[in-house]
């Protein structure tokens, strides 16, 4: 299955993309909120799952509502980077990690979720979801379907072997990401490597529409530039310079200034 094969449902603030693996179905909702989240649904046999949600008020009633026009049997929401918008589909259980629900309630994401709040005011879901069933790495099955949890620093990694693709957080290969330092920069790229010498059909993740392994190498080719462009820059303002002159069509601005915090926190 390659990335540009589906159809297209256009809806009033988002769309859905489809992608047809004859037995299993992949939806990727395309919010086009704020944060360009994108939401999953792995549909099996007349059950789903959904990976990660919406945040933004308007887009869990209008996702909600498609959910509901195609019938679609949600029987859980695989939450690891995403667990703000807890408003949607609050009777379907909630699978994730310790980790993760640690990252969410108490740790980096919850300050996340305090500045979306801050900046985007009541059109934002800040509540949090509460997990009801903790899982741990290794295989998963919901409902017969089949995934892998792969644990990473703060949340983890989905594998879904039926449709040969892996969920991430983020990748966006003409868009900045946040690049929490060398080491993170060194662990996107062992990741991403990984993924290409296993050969994933679709790499999917929560700020873009899904993508391919063409894609994971344009952006390990960015982390090493961002890495090097760190080393020869004497400041946060230097490097944001150098990185959007070298990059002048990338979106995600707020991604690269949060990079260059984590890069030079004592220097902005």
């Amino acid at each position: 299955m390659k990335k540009n094969e589906f159809k297209t449902e256009k809806l009033l603030k988002g769309e859905v993309n489809i992608y047809d693996f004859e037995s299993v179905k992949l939806y990727a909702y395309k919010t086009n909120d704020f944060l360009s989240d994108e939401v999953f649904i792995i549909e099996k046999n007349g059950k789903s799952v959904i990976i990660e949600q919406p945040c933004f008020f308007d887009n869990i009633k209008e996702f909600s509502e498609y959910i509901e026009s195609k019938n679609l049997m949600i029987e859980g929401k695989l939450l690891s980077y995403h667990m703000a918008g807890a408003s949607f589909l609050t009777d379907v259980p909630v699978y994730a990690t310790k980790n993760a629900s640690d990252f969410s309630h108490t740790g980096g994401a919850k300050a996340l979720i305090e500045n979306f709040t801050a900046a985007f005011g009541e059109i934002f879901d800040k509540s949090i979801s509460d997990v009801t069933n903790y899982i741990s790495e290794g295989p998963l099955n919901i409902s017969g379907i089949d995934f892998n949890i792969i644990m990473t620093q703060d949340a983890f990694n989905i594998e879904i072997p039926e449709l040969g693709a892996v969920y991430t957080h983020m990748l966006g290969h003409n868009c900045h990401s946040i690049v929490a330092g060398g080491g993170h920069a060194e662990a996107i790229i062992s990741e991403l490597e990984k993924y290409i010498n296993e050969g994933k059909s679709l790499i999917l993740t929560s700020h873009y529409t899904p993508e391919d392994l063409k894609d994971a190498q344009i952006k390990i080719d960015y982390i090493k530039s961002l890495k090097q462009i760190a080393d020869e820059s004497a400041g946060a303002d230097e490097f944001k310079f150098a990185v959007a002159g070298k990059y002048p069509n990338y979106g995600g601005a707020n991604y690269l200034d949060m990079t260059a915090g984590f890069f030079f926190p004592q220097k902005q």
